[in-house]
């Protein structure tokens, strides 16, 4: 399709993320991940729910449909009811995410968030994530810290599940015997070399990679006249 952007498509692969969701909470962090399922409630995943990231459930244009106070979102993160999106500082090959520092423990030579939500995130309902700059720094052989919990630690967490990963490079996921990471997409104009060089462990390559899939028209028209018609999702990805 002429004219369809790597933000677009990075847009695309994010709310693919929700498919067949059914009536569960969305939880995207960032920009485009929070693009991502507001396109795909207006497509694909209409029972999709979304909130203001606080308190309440919001429509697609804001209006608030519904209260949510902590202990009712508690219940859903805990039963398995949300898909967050969240993003990643340092991601290896099984899922484990880090997002409170760099370096050792006692003496990190860079302090990020914290921990956060990120175990219970990743223990009790499915996590997916989002990295807008697919690099070495990114993806290691080893996180410094285990925030978010990847397959090797999961052992027995009823709800644990890593749909996907998108970056701006493709879409990566856990389809393997040991469940380590897999090429699973390429963004058009990407090659699989690229991918290669940007990640810092071996990764399970197909013989065969599919791109990403096109948008449709009717998606194209929504994510640049409804979604984001200022084009703000070119500021995490530009090419």
């Amino acid at each position: 399709m002429n004219g369809v952007t790597r933000a677009d498509y990075c847009v695309i692969a994010c709310a693919e993320a929700w498919r067949d969701a059914g009536e569960i909470l969305a939880s995207p962090m960032g920009l485009i991940p929070s693009l991502g399922a507001r396109l795909a409630k207006r497509t694909f995943a209409p029972d999709l729910l979304l909130t203001d990231g606080e308190a309440l459930l919001v429509g697609l244009d804001g209006t608030v449909e519904g209260w949510l106070p902590y202990r009712a979102h508690l219940a859903l993160v805990t039963g398995g009811k949300r898909h967050v999106m969240m993003g990643a500082s340092q991601i290896d090959r099984y899922g484990n995410q880090n997002i409170s520092c760099i370096g050792d423990w006692a003496r990190p030579a860079r302090q990020l968030l914290g921990v956060r939500g990120a175990p219970v995130n990743t223990l009790n309902n499915p996590t997916s994530y989002w990295v807008p700059r697919h690099s070495r720094r990114v993806f290691v052989e080893r996180v410094d810290m285990v925030c978010g919990v990847g397959h090797d630690h999961a052992a027995g967490a009823r709800y644990h599940r890593i749909p996907r990963v998108v970056s701006d490079l493709g879409v990566l996921d856990f389809a393997t015997p040991d469940r380590s990471m897999r090429l699973a997409s390429l963004h058009p104009g990407v090659t699989v070399a690229q991918v290669r060089e940007a990640t810092g462990f071996e990764l399970t390559v197909p013989d065969e990679v599919p791109y990403t899939r096109e948008p449709t028209a009717e998606e194209l028209r929504l994510i640049r006249e409804v979604v984001d018609p200022d084009g703000t999702r070119t500021r995490e990805v530009s090419a």
